[in-house]
């Protein structure tokens, strides 16, 4: 498997799918990329994306969005990738592969991951206008494009993708409709019990399911477009839309033209390498591959060890020796909102099994664990709750420590137990998407020093595909680090032994209304009596004004004590820059503003010689003011009707908006009305970081809500709400929690969403990093806020419509009393007189020539940062 003496090897990879870039990434972590010439050869016009999330495009995410190509890796690694230039022939005898532009690369090895086709039946009108299959994003954006004219969509198959297209449909606004030839929905994983229960559950959400009829025909009208479908039941259902979601095929036909030996069924035929039985040269991976178990793998975890098991083959190392010989086909999917998992041997094919079953019809439940007669659990089958699935998982194949039963019970139903991941052995798969094994997880904990879940991820690739096992990787993490004698001190500082949401309830319960009192009845016992410490007091003041109307405190951070424990910025309500002046942004709600408005801020700006910046929130920043101007400032902005935009606090910042539906022509929902109300209900509201949201009025998402602490993106059906997003140092791309809301439902999961994470979240964690480090993430946080699974939500809303209820804007609140005012000075003795540390200088010629120039006592910058560190 060596080029000519004296050239570089090249390795030729045909398809650029998730298979396709998972063997990238395991060629370059066997260092391939830095010996060998790669080429990569993509047919669709963008590289690798997440097909898994396919779906999550309809809810708001974009192509980028779902990209899982760092072209960073590609440039670095020095690898040839050719989008749009699918490969059409291969001639093995020359080793060359001929693209569609004419390409021709010569190749030392050759690995096919080709992946599937969708397979439509052959049916009359399959190929009429209206007609869709449900693969790729082309796809989607014709669907998307069709839909918005019709009304009424149906899917062929009621498979994973059947459910997520019809998922698709219905929230593009269509009334949808699924045909599934079996007499029940995904027929590959659950059985009659438990799809029964899926299907009361999605035609409880509207959706019409047909089960046990097939499709005879695809009725079209004169112009050659859908209007309907006749069954094989003799009925007919009246559509203008069909998508075909029937199953796949492997895409083979490239293998099949150049020789290479194929499955009766299909799918390129290769040995435990991946190795084509028919040429060493040529490897295939994912779902165009026939394994050596004669079987066509079609889920992402088999294709990524198959191409990790094609990159050891292809460096030879003996180390490795990496093998496939067949894969788990467990799974664990929300489809339409429902939890639904399988795993092993889920439809009890074993013999003399016996089956363990729970079910609740009223609640959409359904439990089913396959149990040898020896106590080995087989398998099992997990409807409307898989929170068990990866400890039930782990422990397939072998005798539980408990009775089984008690592992499907409901938690506080008769014996029901919960089994922690501690009790997992070492060799049990934790993440099956990447096939990490506890033991790996543990060994990144105590051999590689990560010691929280993101460095867990980041070292091991455990929970960064589907995310089902961050759960477990937390409770992994936490008992790893106790169990390697690690004390790890919880408290919020050196003052307080109690976590910040500790803190928060003792603040709640007990009505405790000042940072003293808390300090001396809670703080640790060398710290009370003492003033605390610069990590306890923003944190405690936080707190404290967040609560302030429940617990009787003073909403207003500069009032007695509390204004002794602000940071920098709240002490004066406006954010210090690094020459020392500061900057004043108004509250623009929505980012929606008169023309008298921005009159009025012009004119301010001139006056005071202020640099002026359209923020990237949509608002107006005016730079260079000195303390004792801030209260003229803003004097005359409240008298404009302005307020406060908290750019200062850790509070909510802005809600950025598009046009919405008032002007623009994709637009569904009036996103600036809702970003209006959204802003003025959250304004002031103080949290344990700062807040940013943003609403969309379509999927277009022209308002970024996904990278948001909360954002909104407008359906058809109502809204979208997003959780958990951050733009910032480190981006996150929010969750989404519920959809299809209106009005009264997305504010009133907002406002139980904020205080859930007001009262949790850590001290200067915002929340993108909240979601990840709460125990069961994003499942937990749905369930308390939409579910009420705590019991808590009625207290959540109480105490936002009392923050809302108490609202006062600090810049009124301040230029209103004469005691407030005092502090705005540069000092004390001499409150009319300018800092003469501070030299103002103006700003590219924002200032007009004709005003004075104010540069008051300039030194040496060394100069000016020693005299303001001396003060």
């Amino acid at each position: 498997m060596t080029a000519t003496e004296g050239a570089t090897p090249t390795i030729v990879l045909v398809g650029h799918g998730m298979v396709g870039q998972r063997f990238l990434e395991a060629l370059a972590e066997r260092g391939m990329t830095a010996t060998h010439r790669v080429v990569v050869l993509c047919e669709e016009p963008r590289p690798a994306y997440d097909r898994v999330a396919l779906t999550s495009y309809f809810s708001g995410r974009t192509p980028e969005d779902l990209s899982m190509t760092d072209m960073e890796f590609i440039e670095k690694e020095g690898i040839e990738l050719y989008v749009g230039d699918p490969a059409e022939t291969i001639d093995r005898e020359a080793k060359k592969v001929t693209a569609r532009s004419g390409l021709v690369v010569d190749y030392d090895i050759l690995v096919l991951a080709t992946g599937s086709f969708p397979f439509v039946p052959p049916v009359p009108g399959k190929d009429a206008k209206g007609c869709f299959v449900y693969r790729t994003i082309e796809d989607l954006l014709a669907i998307e494009e069709y839909a918005g004219t019709r009304t009424t969509g149906a899917v062929v198959g009621g498979g994973l993708l059947g459910l997520e297209a019809a998922g698709a449909l219905k929230g593009l606004g269509l009334t949808s409709h699924i045909v599934e030839f079996a007499p029940r929905l995904m027929p590959v994983q659950v059985d009659d019990g438990g799809g029964a229960a899926l299907l009361r559950t999605i035609e409880e959400m509207g959706l019409s399911v047909h089960t046990g009829v097939g499709t005879q025909e695809i009725v079209v009208d004169e112009d050659g477009a859908v209007t309907g479908m006749k069954l094989s039941d003799g009925s007919e259902l009246a559509t203008d839309l069909v998508v075909f979601s029937a199953g796949v095929r492997p895409r083979d036909q490239l293998a099949r033209a150049s020789g290479l030996a194929v499955g009766e069924r299909g799918g390129i035929s290769v040995d435990e390498q991946c190795r084509t039985v028919s040429d060493p040269h040529v490897f295939a991976i994912g779902e165009c591959a026939l394994a050596s178990d004669g079987r066509v793998y079609g889920l992402v975890a088999p294709g990524y060890e198959q191409a990790e098991t094609a990159a050891a083959a292809i460096a030879a190392d003996e180390a490795e020796e990496l093998t496939f010989t067949g894969a788990d086909l467990s799974t664990k999917l929300k489809l339409l909102g429902v939890d639904v998992a399988s795993f092993g041997d889920a439809h009890g094919a074993t013999e003399d099994c016996l089956d363990v079953v729970y079910s609740d019809s009223r609640a959409g439940l359904y439990k089913k664990l396959v149990i040898g007669r020896d106590g080995t659990l087989l398998g099992g089958i997990l409807v409307g709750d898989a929170e068990a699935y990866g400890t039930l998982k782990a422990f397939t194949g072998s005798v539980p420590p408990v009775s089984p039963e008690s592992l499907v019970l409901p938690a506080g139903a008769g014996e029901s137990t919960q089994l922690g991941p501690t009790a997992l052995p070492d060799d049990a798969i934790i993440c099956s998407c990447n096939n990490v094994r506890k033991g790996t997880i543990r060994g990144a904990v105590t051999e590689h020093n990560c010691t929280t879940v993101p460095e867990v991820k980041k070292c091991t690739k455990a929970g960064t595909t589907c995310g089902s096992c961050v759960k477990v990787l937390g409770q992994l993490v936490t008992a790893e680090l106790e169990a390697s004698g690690v004390v790890v001190d919880k408290g919020l500082c050196g003052c307080f032994a109690q976590t910040r949401e500790e803190l928060y309830e003792i603040v709640l319960a007990l009505h405790i209304n000042t940072y003293q009192d808390l300090l001396d009845r809670y703080g640790r016992e060398d710290a009370r009596g003492g003033d605390g410490c610069e990590i306890c007091k923003p944190a405690v003041a936080s707190i404290i004004a967040s609560l302030a109307p429940t617990i009787g405190a003073d909403g207003y951070v500069l009032d007695g004590e509390q204004a002794t424990l602000q940071d920098t910025n709240d002490h004066f309500l406006a954010n210090l820059q690094k020459n020392g002046s500061y900057s004043v942004v108004p509250r623009i709600p929505g980012g929606e503003i008169t023309p008298e408005g921005l009159i009025v801020i012009g004119e301010i700006a001139r006056d005071f010689g202020l640099y002026t910046k359209i923020t990237g929130g949509q608002r107006i920043d005016m730079f260079g003011a000195r303390v004792e101007q801030l209260p003229l400032i803003w004097t005359r902005l409240v008298d404009a009707g302005f307020e406060s935009g908290h750019a200062y606090g850790k509070s909510l910042r802005t809600v950025k908006s598009c046009v919405g539906q008032t002007w623009c022509r994709y637009g569904v929902q009036d996103s600036v009305r809702m970003a209006i109300d959204l802003e003025l209900r959250y304004r002031g509201l103080r949290s344990p970081h700062k807040l940013k949201s943003a609403v969309s009025g379509c999927a277009r998402e022209c308002a970024e809500a996904q990278s948001k602490d909360f954002g909104v993106i407008a359906t058809a059906g109502g809204w979208n709400l997003y959780v958990g997003g951050n733009g910032g140092a480190t981006p996150r791309h929010a969750d989404l929690l519920a959809q299809d809301l209106d009005d009264a439902g997305l504010i009133r999961l907002i406002d139980r969403f904020l205080m859930f994470y007001i009262r949790t979240a850590d001290r200067l964690e915002r929340t993108s990093t909240w979601l990840e480090r709460i125990p069961g993430g994003l499942d937990h946080v749905r369930d308390v806020v939409v579910e009420d699974s705590l019991g808590i939500c009625e207290e959540l809303e109480t105490l936002m419509t009392a923050h809302v209820a108490n609202y006062r804007d600090e810049w009124s609140a301040t230029i209103n009393d004469p005691e407030k005012l005092a502090r705005f000075v540069s000092f004390v003795n001499a409150p009319d007189t300018p800092d003469p540390v501070v030299g103002f200088v103006p700003e590219r010629d924002q200032i007009k020539p004709d005003l004075p120039l104010l540069s008051i006592g300039m030194r040496p910058a060394e100069d000016v940062l020693e005299g303001t560190a001396q003060r």
